[in-house]
């Protein structure tokens, strides 16, 4: 039997070829990140990126086309997921706290680039490789390919391999230097994990609790025969008072804008934490041993408390006080849960497909409005928002097209395939529904498209790198890891040591503020391991949406400096 197809199929240069060079390559680097770990921690799909060299290295090529699109594509999918999956939590992310954390992250980013490019001016390297030493320093693959894309369209598409080379030799050690920071700080401030937990609950930099539950008693003469109505015009604030115990009967019935109070009687509320102490002045003083449970024990079963998800896509992007729930079903939704925020259910809040709704009533009305909500989880799993992705992608890409110019900079700015996406991604998925787009995808089908398309990435641009990429290391390029060694460890214990002598943070704050500002989930994972609390997690979430996109931009402005 001839095999020469089979062998032309290997060494050949057409689609086919690539095609199959791209899923060998992928697969063998995906099996490399499974059953490889140094000191416990594996390399993840980088190891695709090391697979794809190996093969550059051993003369494979790509045919020029394929490899362009699979690069180009790979990376507009891996961008777009990743700004979906940040979207929504990108701007509550600088409330309160947050605007601390993510100034300290922004802070980091800035002295990574700074520390970077002030070793192209000290040594003379060359500045595109020193920013790809940056992004291995950090870990952080979507500015690698912002910053490629942003090279390749100031020189007519020319690919520059020096990226991916620089990238390639500082990851290891960056990921190493990331976790290293967190020992070297634990030693610094000599920690104590039983101050770190008096000084986390002191300070509350993080407001974790969105919303707060209480029972006001109505003590306040001067609201006595008010209205709901009266009360939300005087207070200014947003509440949801659901329930109400009349003093004068002892009955429970639901509240609408048309309830009077009287003195004494007893409000079951949902409000913003910082609104609980306007309201408490207003309308008199909480009862802290009632809470949720005994009311519904109280209701005698008349009124129920259900929590039903969103999956009727008529209600998208529509108003909730437009649906009328009080005078059409006799029902109030109290709270929503989105993104993992729970939210006060105002009138003028947008639904929004996955919606994670609280409702109180009547059991046999709440069951009706079941109807009207969906809650057909399953329906979920359905890609709702298919066409809304492929209009999301067609505006990134038009968004990364238009030419911006600058005075002084000769070439015209663009934001590429990677700023346009990412920019438009982020705005899909807080104000789509405004505009009746589903933008909901679940979280499988998220990180499943982030993952094809930074395989692609990694494997396209590996193949490239590979010629000549031992005769850089052998030539010099083995400074690369001292320099991103460098790059990951000086920013990292700089802006730790303000946050914790200027702004006080705990250990395990400043633990996950490193951990989202290098976009690093082995740090998280390591930091998580430290103690038994959610503080890393929540330090790291909080800053991973700025951080991700400070990123993207902060490499194409390096890759503007260098024009």
């Amino acid at each position: 039997m001839n095999f020469d197809w089979f062998i032309k199929l290997f060494t050949g240069t057409g689609v086919a070829h690539s095609i199959l060079l791209i899923a060998v390559v992928i697969a063998v680097g995906l099996f490399f990140a499974r059953i490889v770990k140094i000191g416990g921690v594996s390399l993840g799909i980088t190891w695709i990126l090391f697979a794809g060299i190996a093969a550059g290295h051993l003369g494979f090529v790509l045919d020029s086309t394929t490899s362009h699109f699979v690069k180009e594509f790979g990376l507009i999918l891996f961008i777009y997921s990743v700004g979906i999956e940040v979207g929504p939590g990108f701007f509550s992310s600088f409330r309160k706290g947050g605007i601390t954390l993510n100034m300290l992250a922004a802070g980091i980013v800035l002295l990574g680039c700074v520390t970077a490019y002030a070793i192209h001016l000290i040594t003379g390297e060359d500045l595109y490789a020193m920013i790809g030493v940056l992004y291995g320093a950090v870990t952080n693959t979507p500015g690698l390919g912002a910053a490629q894309q942003t090279y390749s369209d100031m020189n007519d598409g020319a690919f520059n391999s020096v990226f991916a080379q620089g990238y390639a030799m500082a990851y290891p050690l960056g990921v190493v230097g990331i976790i290293l920071s967190i020992v070297l700080i634990k030693w610094m401030f000599k920690i104590n994990f039983e101050k770190e937990q008096s000084l986390y609950a002191a300070n509350q930099r993080l407001n974790s609790e969105q919303v707060k539950v209480v029972t006001l008693e109505v003590i306040n003469p001067a609201i006595n025969g008010k209205t709901m109505s009266d009360i939300q015009r005087l207070s200014g604030r947003e509440i949801v008072a659901t329930r109400i115990m009349h003093r004068s009967t002892g009955d429970i019935e639901l509240v609408d804008e048309s309830t009077k109070l009287q003195l004494g009687d007893r409000l079951f509320m949902v409000a913003n934490p910082t609104d609980m102490e306007p309201l408490t002045v207003l309308i008199g003083r909480q009862l802290e041993d009632i809470n949720q449970t005994q009311w519904d024990a109280d209701t005698h079963n008349e009124l129920v408390s259900e929590r039903f998800v969103v999956t009727n896509p008529k209600l998208n992007g529509r108003r909730l006080g437009d649906l009328k729930l009080r005078s059409t079903f006799h029902v109030t939704i109290t709270r929503i849960r989105r993104a993992g925020i729970e939210i006060v259910a105002s009138p003028t809040l947008l639904i929004q497909m996955g919606d994670r709704v609280t409702v109180v009533g009547a059991k046999k009305d709440v069951t009706k409005l079941q109807g009207l909500i969906g809650n057909q989880v399953k329906r979920l799993d359905d890609p709702n928002s298919l066409m809304t992705t492929f209009i999301g992608i067609a505006l990134g890409v038009i968004l990364g097209s238009i030419p911006i110019f600058f005075p002084g900079i000769p070439v015209p700015v663009k934001l590429g395939l990677a700023g346009g996406p990412l920019i438009i991604s982020i705005l899909m998925a807080n104000f789509g529904p405004r505009l009746h787009l589903v933008t909901y995808t679940t979280t499988s089908s998220v990180k499943l498209m982030r993952e094809i398309g930074i395989c692609l990435f990694l494997a396209s641009v590996g193949i490239g790198a590979g010629d000549g990429f031992f005769d850089i290391v052998v030539n010099g390029g083995y400074m690369w890891v001292i320099y991103g060694f460098l790059i990951t460890v000086i920013p990292l214990l700089l802006i730790a040591t303000v946050a914790r002598l200027v702004y006080s943070l705990s250990y395990m704050t400043i633990a996950g503020l490193i951990a989202g500002s290098t976009t690093d989930p082995p740090a998280l994972a390591y930091s998580n391991s430290l103690a038994g609390t959610d503080q890393a997690a929540v330090a790291y979430s909080t800053v991973y949406p700025l951080t991700m996109f400070l990123r993207v931009v902060f490499g194409q402005v390096l890759v503007l400096l260098g024009a």
